[in-house]
């Protein structure tokens, strides 16, 4: 008897590339911006960023940008960090796009969403558990689900 195909020994056949031809280098630099403009309401002086201060140990007296590296090496790795975020969501979304036949706003959401809860928001979590930092995380956490299900949207809206 010949063996039938079914829908799941299809899907089983297909294989997601990821094809560096396949980014929208707009959209990537759209979802560099759209990370920034999110950090930058979330981590305002009126939204977050006094709660999160406290979480991370700081004090009232302590001046932001005090890194030792300085503040253009930290906003350029920022950015950098941003990007690289930007780049690998598009390769990610347009490989799962091939597989389920296309990508659009709802499927690049939803996969921004399952990167961040898989990835981003587990190995976070181990760094502030050791540091006694839950509430920072909880902060940091929720700035990067929405930045990952904007990016995952605007890759996956965005037309080739």
């Amino acid at each position: 008897m010949p063996h039938r195909s079914t829908r799941i020994d299809q899907f089983i056949d297909m294989e997601a590339e990821m094809d560096f031809s396949s980014i929208n280098w707009l959209a990537v630099v759209a979802c560099v911006v759209a990370s920034m403009i999110i950090g930058a309401v979330w981590f305002g002086p009126r939204t977050f960023f006094p709660i999160w201060w406290k979480a991370i140990g700081k004090s009232d007296g302590d001046e932001p940008g005090g890194s030792s590296m300085g503040m253009g090496l930290t906003w350029g790795l920022i950015v950098l960090s941003s990007f690289v975020q930007a780049v690998f969501m598009s390769l990610f979304v347009n490989a799962m796009g091939n597989m389920t036949g296309g990508a659009t706003l709802a499927s690049g959401a939803t996969a921004g969403f399952l990167l961040w809860l898989g990835f981003v928001a587990p190995s976070s979590l181990t760094n502030k558990l050791f540091a006694d930092r839950l509430k920072a995380w909880m902060l940091e956490a929720g700035n990067h689900l929405i930045n990952f299900v904007v990016m995952g949207a605007i890759v996956g809206a965005w037309p080739k």
